[in-house]
């Protein structure tokens, strides 16, 4: 370390020299291992890093070849499975030939006899047509009663439609008067708060006049006491303490009275304000009432909404038409019939199986769906891949700038750290290894001090070593101007003294507001602003333009 720091003035701005012990010094800087560093330094943390890299290289080339090996005998299982599928397709075709050769043999055996059966099965199919064409016509006889009715039904629906809808304007009436009644009710609600209000601040107002009263009545009862007192025993009292007792006596019944008015009005707004309350509470109560109702109105319009919209959904569905409909329903036609038939129908048609006659144009669709997702996925990639682009390029910027900045930084922060202590060495230091995630820790040390962590200094250190790195990144980028709200309050006053000469010379490129109750530090501000109270309760500001001040003060 001793020769290290003895190479020193010989080394250049962009040099250093690193011992075995892990100390690392330059010009104006210098860094020691960690606590966690200990046990080994810098150069042997290299050789071990060198290690781990040489091993993981080894393995990632030993991962290589397994995945080469694993790849091959993929392809050499997929050949296999070929070759599989390939027999099993040629038994699969022999044991077809074989069936349709049995088929054959056994369709021409059974032609004879089928023909034989034809005639049987033609005679029996003519009875059972003419059988099924009779059931038919009944049936057909039946549905057409039966829609005679459903157009009964729906006419009867538009009537009750009609109905419903003549209703509904009704409810809406209803809705808009029970809004316009909620509306002046609020008003009158929010006439009842201010009259509550206006009240409160009367009875606040007759309560200190009470109070008032009450203290003058006190104070003209001691003062009377006190006449009393001074009254002569033996003789009679002088005219003009009798009249002024009288006149005294007379006050005070006048203050009696106004105490007990006061009194009374105070008892008359506080009824008041107990009836505005429950004018108030009774005014909520009806708007809660109205509120139900609408809700209750909203609700039973929207399911009779539901129900109408359902008919015409079924209407459109049947392709009919509801004047129809009506004109054809028969006069004792029953919903709960129709239901139940219904029913019916749903369960014939269940059992016949699902019958899907649409799979062409729905794989088509599915086709056509699947094109368009997977140029959508295309895109989705591309745009993915020109983001991480866009992203490594925004963290190569970030890391080159950080660095940049935080090197500039670092410089000024040591060059400054000595002036502020007058002496001693600082520096900002990485937490870790990535740019983009990083903490800055500080290295201070004060002229006298070998601390290892910034949290051993003392209040005024730790706040002269901000002024330091403040000033510091001021210099990098100098903003409009800079608030110190008592930066100098624990600062003693030779460093009071330092941090002034810096805040002067920093004054050419940063406007200061600086607020402090240190006479040293005001020496050197060029306006200074102050509130002085000559009057209880009454601040004024007082504004000192110190050139002027010194000027006048010469003169």
């Amino acid at each position: 370390l001793e020769e290290a720091i003895a190479m020193l003035p010989s080394l250049s701005a962009e040099q250093s020299v690193i011992t075995p012990a892990g100390e690392w010094l330059g010009k104006g800087w210098a860094r020691v291992r960690s606590a966690a560093d200990a046990a080994t330094g810098v150069i042997e943390r290299s050789a071990a890093l060198e290690e781990v890299r040489a091993t993981i290289e080894m393995k990632t080339a030993e991962l290589e070849s397994v995945d080469e090996d694993l790849e091959r005998a993929r392809s050499s299982r997929a050949d296999a499975e070929q070759a599989t599928h390939d027999l099993q397709q040629q038994l699969k075709a022999a044991v077809r030939e074989q069936a349709n050769l049995n088929a054959e043999r056994k369709t021409k055996l059974g032609a004879i006899e089928q023909l034989k059966q034809r005639n049987e099965r033609l005679e029996r199919d003519l009875g059972e047509a003419k059988a099924q064409f009779a059931n038919e016509q009944a049936a057909m006889s039946e549905a057409r009663a039966e829609l005679s009715r459903a157009l009964d039904q729906m006419e009867s629906d538009e009537s009750e439609q009609a109905d419903k809808l003549a209703a509904r304007e009704q409810i809406r009436e209803n809705l808009q008067r029970h809004r316009e009644q909620a509306r002046d009710t609020r008003d009158q609600m929010h006439r009842v708060d201010m009259q509550v209000q206006n009240l409160r601040t009367q009875i606040g107002t007759a309560k200190n006049a009470i109070q008032r009263l009450q203290e003058q009545a006190t104070r003209l009862t001691q003062r009377e006491a006190e006449l009393i007192a001074q009254l002569p025993q033996d003789e009679d009292p002088d005219a003009v303490l009798r009249a002024e007792l009288e006149q005294l006596l007379e006050h005070r019944m006048r203050a009696e009275e106004a105490l007990s008015s006061a009194r009374q009005r105070v008892s008359d707004k506080e009824q008041a304000l107990r009836a505005a309350e429950q004018a108030r509470m009774k005014s909520e109560q009806q708007v809660q009432q109205l509120h139900s109702q609408m809700e209750s109105l909203r609700l039973h319009q929207a399911q009779r909404g539901v129900r109408v919209e359902n008919l015409e959904a079924q209407l459109a569905e049947l392709e009919v038409k509801a004047e129809d409909v009506v004109a054809n329903l028969p006069e004792d036609a029953s919903e709960p019939e129709w239901q139940v038939k219904v029913e019916r129908i749903s369960a014939k048609i269940t059992r016949l199986g699902p019958i899907n006659l649409a799979a062409i144009d729905e794989c088509t669709r599915a086709s056509e769906r699947k094109n368009y997702l997977d140029a959508q996925n295309e895109d989705l990639e591309s745009a993915l891949e020109t983001l991480e682009n866009a992203i490594r390029k925004i963290d190569k910027e970030t890391r080159t700038r950080f660095q940049d900045t935080f090197d500039r930084v670092n410089t000024g922060f040591s060059e400054l750290f000595p002036k502020v202590f007058g002496g001693g060495t600082a520096c900002l230091e990485l937490t870790g290894d990535d740019l983009l995630d990083t903490g800055v820790s500080i290295m201070a040390r004060p002229p006298g001090k070998k601390n290892s962590t910034i949290h051993l200094l003392s209040g005024g250190e730790k706040a002269m070593t901000a002024i330091a790195l403040v000033f510091s990144i001021f210099q990098l980028n100098p903003a409009p101007f800079c608030m110190l709200d008592e930066v100098d309050a624990p600062l003693d006053d030779a460093n009071v003294g330092r941090y002034a000469r810096m805040v002067k010379e920093m004054s050419e490129k940063v406007q200061f507001i600086f607020i402090t109750h240190n006479k040293i530090t005001m020496e050197v501000a060029d306006q200074l602003m102050g509130v002085t109270m000559h009057e209880p309760g009454v601040s004024r500001l007082v504004t000192v333009d110190v050139e002027e001040a010194a000027q006048l003060a010469a003169s």
